[in-house]
């Protein structure tokens, strides 16, 4: 039986896995399915939203070629400071100048990035370092090393760019309390802010697989003598697949309540899809 590749707009703040898992249940239940095979096609960052293939079924012996396609992301930088994990999931841990900064030489410095590069991942991440993620190991405040990766960015665009206000104070730095319990699932209330007198810019990408989009927000910011997180950022294409024909999960939870003729393969006789 044929399987089905689900395109989901992932919403900001759930877990690739928390999508996957849902639609897991919700289908289980209205189909009246003792098992199910279903996984994603490329996990996306909990702070991002977007797109997201869900494959069921049959459908799953297909992962690996969809996450061989390229990607295409939009999204937002910050300039002038970092956090450590290079989006707002964390606060900020230092600021930089940005007096250098204007448009000509943002413009020429992303330009620099496109083509065939080494790029580090996140320690916050999917990455596996001796067998288990990455984030995990770093959400329990324990070291990481990561190897650098061979990715391709195809297209680095600055669609705008927004200068900071320059007479509006920088907060403060405020550094987490120390805890001997591990910070987990910070995504759930995310700890980052975007000062206003910091500038920002828009951008689309086009990369491989394995590019991080918060990496490459951070070698950019070093690029300009600077630093630089994401604060926005969302998956638009993954190869054919593009973000307007991809369904909001509350979409979803009422076509397979319904039997959506989109899930029209699932077998209802207690059987596995």
């Amino acid at each position: 039986m044929a399987g089905i590749v689900i395109p989901v707009d992932k919403p900001k703040g759930w877990t690739s896995f928390q999508v996957v898992n849902k639609l897991k249940w919700d289908l289980r239940r209205a189909y009246n399915l003792k098992k199910i095979k279903i996984g994603h096609a490329g996990t996306l960052d909990p702070m991002a939203s977007g797109l997201l293939l869900v494959c069921v079924g049959s459908a799953t012996k297909s992962i690996e070629r969809l996450q061989a396609g390229i990607k295409e992301y939009t999204g937002t930088m910050v300039l002038g400071a970092t956090t450590p994990c290079f989006d707002m999931e964390q606060g900020i841990d230092r600021y930089y100048p940005t007096g250098q900064l204007d448009r000509e030489k943002i413009v020429a410095t992303s330009k620099s990035f496109v083509g065939e590069q080494e790029q580090v991942p996140p320690i916050y991440s999917a990455v596996k370092v001796d067998g288990k993620r990455a984030y995990f190991s770093a959400r329990e405040g324990n070291e990481v090393e990561i190897t650098a990766k061979r990715i391709t960015i195809y297209q680095f665009e600055i669609e705008a760019y927004r200068e900071g206000k320059a007479d509006d104070p920088l907060p403060p730095i405020v550094m987490p309390e120390a805890t001997d319990k591990p910070r987990k699932e910070l995504y759930r209330n995310p700890e980052g802010f975007v000062p206003e007198a910091l500038p920002q810019i828009d951008f689309r990408v086009t990369c491989s697989k394995g590019t991080y989009i918060r990496s490459l927000a951070r070698d950019m910011g070093m690029a300009l003598d600077s630093g630089a997180f994401l604060c926005d950022l969302r998956r638009t294409r993954i190869g054919d697949y593009s973000i307007e024909k991809a369904m909001t999960v509350e979409q979803l939870e009422e076509m397979i309540s319904e039997h959506h003729p989109f899930f029209a393969s699932m077998d209802s006789e207690n059987k596995t899809i």
